[in-house]
């Protein structure tokens, strides 16, 4: 997914309990699965940004060439106003835009289907 392109809140905003509660049925167990969803995000967008502001790595740096990279400082900023990795999961999550599951509830299925 391009994170680049979302459309959402760059602020946090004051939301209802009630729509986190929809899919799970529990707001702890949605939480949860917003902060790993959040840590995917941030981790995908660290990786990109690494990869962008390694082209411009020399292994010879002198003070003139590091004032005068505005490229590069362009790139920081664009990353800095891009909405937070939490802010981008609330908003995937309100859009039925995440898949989840909970792997511990399909097993106490499987098992009293097994012992009807």
């Amino acid at each position: 997914m391009d994170y680049k392109k979302v459309k959402t809140d760059t602020t946090a905003i004051t939301r209802r309990m009630r729509d986190f509660n929809v899919g799970t049925g529990n707001i702890y167990e949605t939480v949860a699965m917003l902060s790993k969803r959040a840590n995917q995000i941030s981790l995908e967008t660290k990786d990109e940004l690494n990869k962008k502001i390694s082209e411009f790595a020399t292994s010879n740096d002198n003070l003139e060439e590091i004032f005068e990279n505005r490229e590069q400082i362009e790139i920081a900023r664009f990353y800095e106003r891009l909405p937070k990795p939490t802010l981008i999961s609330v908003h995937e999550f309100l859009n039925d835009q995440i898949y989840y599951r909970n792997p511990s509830k399909e097993a106490i299925k499987g098992n009293t289907a097994i012992k009807e």
